[in-house]
């Protein structure tokens, strides 16, 4: 198995190079580490070799891993399905909630946002393929749901993130990639802070040269970067 830190390199490499097809500072290009399975050994290596943010399914064991590593300086996204009753356990642990879909989380995390005094970043979850077997907002759901949330003063809305399809080839799912772009820009035109709506969380490890050519602004790894998933 190679180490995080080879993986690392192999992968900011492919950054560089996606970002210098598509004429875009690789700057502007956030990678997060998915540490969903994969051991606190295996995450600190990598928080150790440059990665600055870590993305959890879980919240039961986020926090398990927080704790480990809480001697090192990174910040924790969460990008699973996030439970109404989770609300205040995940505002307390994760920097960024990426999987807002519905407006009944929205409320519970706006309530536990502002009994902190805080206001806590969110990305809108958009199931662009329709899939049963994923969350996230129908796009034609996507704006009048924006409007709704737009205005809890405990939120702040960054942009959208999506979970594509699975396919083998990644020019398949650039469709998908393209159609999350286009309603971050329709939203953007909507409303009247438009540079609040900055970021699009798009694209995994067989995807992400991709997802980074069609504007991807964070990039979700976890296999390349870590190693094949460990599973019970």
């Amino acid at each position: 198995m190679s180490s995080v830190a080879e993986n690392l390199l192999k992968i900011n490499r492919q950054i560089r190079a996606a970002c210098s097809r598509a004429g875009r500072d690789a700057a502007g290009v956030s990678l997060i580490g998915v540490t969903k399975t994969v051991p606190v050994n295996r995450i600190r290596e990598g928080i150790e070799a440059g990665i600055k943010i870590l993305g959890e399914n879980y919240v039961q064991e986020a926090l398990h891993k927080t704790q480990a590593l809480s001697d090192l300086a990174v910040s924790w996204h969460f990008i699973g399905h996030l439970q109404s009753n989770k609300a205040k356990v995940a505002l307390e642990a994760f920097a960024c909630i990426q999987t807002l879909d519905r407006e009944s989380l929205a409320r519970e995390l706006n309530r536990a946002a502002l009994k902190a005094g805080k206001r806590i970043p969110v990305l809108i979850q958009v199931n662009t393929g329709y899939e049963e077997s994923k969350s996230g907002l129908a796009p034609e759901a996507l704006f009048p749901f924006f409007e709704r949330v737009s205005s809890l003063e405990g939120l702040e809305t960054r942009g959208l993130m999506a979970l594509p399809p699975y396919c083998d080839d990644p020019e398949e799912v650039r469709p998908h990639f393209s159609q999350l772009r286009e309603l971050l820009d329709r939203l953007r035109d909507r409303t009247p802070r438009p540079e609040m709506l900055s970021e699009l969380s798009m694209g995994m490890s067989h995807d992400f040269e991709t997802a980074i050519e069609e504007g991807a602004t964070m990039i979700r790894i976890g296999t390349a970067l870590f190693g094949t998933r460990i599973t019970s």
